[in-house]
């Protein structure tokens, strides 16, 4: 087994503005493992506003290199126990789990869903990102998208924005990526007409201080994303979210991510399976768990302009699932 990488630029469609600010590209760090001349893929992203910086990565992965490509071709479970012990960034050790998904996948030419025992049967939909705007440009996005689904990025609230998103006529998600005050979060969860949108995700910033003041029974489906890290934050998130969004590169790989999800409908959680901006590399991923999911958040490669990646995609908002083994991803 081998392991190679390399930090890539990728350059976005039109600039992406969310309340962390205003983005034209992003850096990613695509992973490689090699083994018998099958390759499998993994990809984490720098977010500065997550203090997370691809060079310390860099610097992990010559630091654990030989131990890494040491260790057998074994299943992925027992191979993810071993990459633990390396106490790695979870986004960094994302990217090694999926990449050896990748492969394991591909040299027992089997499926992550084959080996997994997923259905393949029923796909949700997936939101398109509208970007932070002009409430007017926001509104104009929305209405000319081929998308069903569109979570907007919003950093604040009116019953006159309410009223216009709703009358778009399509299916309506917000994000504040943290923005909203407690008083407005009191608004929206006594408010009825919140329950025509699908989800308010992450409303305020990370924190049990903030998250407490949520009921998961109002009328707003409050979503947990930074709040939801790992399977222990799920007793503690129950009285406030009704629905996690599940990402496979916060969560540490496709392994924990997949024991999240399992363990979180067990707790009558409604799960969306999300993303960063990330290549079709990160979103096979992604769409790897969508099938058990109630909602997806899988548009990043489609606000890539330079993807060299081939794979599962979404396209239009439905899931387009690779034919290939492992996570289906080919360069």
């Amino acid at each position: 087994m081998n392991i190679n990488w390399k930090i890539v630029h990728h350059q976005l469609k039109e600039p992406f503005k969310i309340a962390y600010g205003v983005y034209d590209f992003r850096k990613a760090l695509i992973v490689s493992i090699d083994c018998k001349e099958k390759i499998g893929y993994g990809e984490c992203t720098e977010i500065d506003y997550y203090h997370i910086h691809l060079d310390d990565f860099v610097k992990d992965l010559e630091r654990i290199q030989l131990d890494l490509i040491s260790l057998p071709i074994e299943h992925p479970l027992d191979f993810f126990k071993k990459l633990q012990t390396f106490s790695l960034h979870p986004f960094l050790h994302s990217a090694i789990d999926c990449a050896f998904w990748d492969v394991y996948g591909k040299l027992h030419n089997k499926t992550f869903a084959e080996l997994n025992h997923l259905p393949i049967t029923h796909f949700p939909q997936s939101s398109i990102t509208i970007s932070m705007d002009e409430e007017a440009v926001q509104l104009q996005k929305i209405i000319e998208s081929d998308w069903e689904y569109c979570k907007v990025k919003v950093n604040s609230w009116s019953t006159s924005l309410r009223d216009k998103l709703l009358a778009t006529g399509k299916n309506i998600s917000i994000d504040s990526n943290g923005s909203f005050s407690l008083e407005i979060c009191d608004f929206i969860q006594n408010d009825p007409l919140s329950a025509k949108f699908l989800y308010f995700e992450q409303p305020m910033p990370k924190g049990i201080e903030n998250y407490k003041q949520l009921s998961r029974n109002s009328y707003a489906n409050w979503m947990a994303d930074e709040d939801i890290q790992s399977i222990e934050d799920l007793e503690l998130l129950q009285p406030h979210y009704k629905t996690l969004n599940i990402k496979v590169m916060k969560c540490g790989g496709l392994t924990p991510s997949l024991a999240i999800l399992q363990k979180a409908k067990a707790m009558h959680f409604n799960i969306m399976i999300g993303c960063m901006t990330e290549s079709t590399v990160g979103i096979s991923a992604g769409i790897a768990l969508a099938s058990v999911a109630d909602y997806l958040d899988l548009d990043g490669a489609n606000l890539i302009a330079n993807d060299t990646f081939n794979g599962s995609k979404i396209v239009n908002g439905k899931v387009v699932v690779s034919v290939d083994t492992g996570l289906g991803i080919i360069l």
